[in-house]
């Protein structure tokens, strides 16, 4: 008798972890502890973060506040992560501090394109002919 438990999506553990990051971040970015110019006055946000199932890898998106300037502030984090990831460490309260990658979050602009197409002339014309339709 085989057991087919494969897992097809993230473990309990890494949820919990990536929100426990997520905070963590949330709290550096807060208190502007990362001196750099390209980071100094700009608000950033943190919408998700992405654990390994190892958890020893947390890919964490951001999108900086107006969404200008996105990637010159990923790279100023991604120089700058080492620093983060020992600022990270004590609130985690886990034996290994999970390395930490950032990268631009683009759901905002999938959520905007997609409710663009939703609002378009093509897809209200195609909403009314179904609703004058009878089958």
């Amino acid at each position: 008798m085989s057991k087919d438990n494969k897992q097809t999506g993230p473990t309990q553990r890494s949820l919990r972890m990536g929100e426990l990051v997520r905070h963590a971040m949330a709290d550096i970015f807060a208190r502007g502890d990362i001196d750099d110019d390209a980071l100094r006055g700009t608000v950033i946000t943190v919408p998700e973060v992405r654990m390994s199932t190892d958890l020893k890898l947390a890919n964490v998106y951001i999108m900086p506040l107006g969404g200008q300037h996105a990637d010159e502030i990923v790279a100023a984090l991604n120089r700058h992560r080492k620093y983060v990831r020992g600022r990270v460490s004590p609130a985690l309260n886990v034996k290994f501090a999970p390395e930490v990658r950032f990268f631009v979050d683009e759901t905002f602009e999938e959520a905007g394109r997609i409710d663009a197409l939703l609002r378009s002339e093509k897809v209200k014309r195609d909403l009314a002919d179904d609703d004058g339709e009878t089958d």
